[in-house]
């Protein structure tokens, strides 16, 4: 599913106003999860923190209109890719929550279905598609390895 650029924007700026509740210049707090909950039947986006307060909450146009039952592993890759962007451009850096926390794709009964984003200082998650071949390459390098 492609999200248009307004999509795109709306839900950037939910996230950008969830996340505004924890940029404050107080201490830091202890939240684990920004849980992202998307409604195919609505169409709305919901971001909840780890206590189920809600932060944000938005409609999504193309959601609600979608006609598959698979949206949420369409929206999984969106919401990946607007999450990356905006830790790249540093949306996340003054947010006052204690590293590691995670932004989460729930579904509506709560349950986790992907972990998007790991905000963290010293670790990063890699994604399938980077892995893909790792173990053939590792084979061969401790081959290479051994035989010297």
């Amino acid at each position: 599913m492609k999200l248009s650029q307004q999509s795109l924007s709306i839900i950037e700026s939910a996230i950008q106003k969830a996340v505004a509740k924890y940029t404050c210049n107080c201490e830091q707090t202890v939240v684990t999860d920004i849980h992202l909950q998307p409604d195919q039947t609505s169409g709305q986006l919901t971001i909840y923190n780890d206590d189920d307060e809600e932060l944000a909450n938005i409609m999504v146009e193309e959601w609600a209109t979608y006609e598959g039952d698979d949206l949420l592993e369409n929206v999984e890759s969106s919401l990946q890719n607007i999450l990356c962007r905006m830790k790249d451009a540093g949306d996340f850096d003054k947010v006052t929550i204690l590293k590691p926390y995670s932004f989460v794709l729930i579904d509506e009964e709560k349950e986790t279905i992907a972990e998007l984003l790991l905000v963290d200082d010293d670790t990063i998650l890699v994604n399938d598609e980077l892995l893909k071949g790792l173990d053939k390459e590792l084979d061969e390098f401790l081959k290479e390895l051994l035989e010297k």
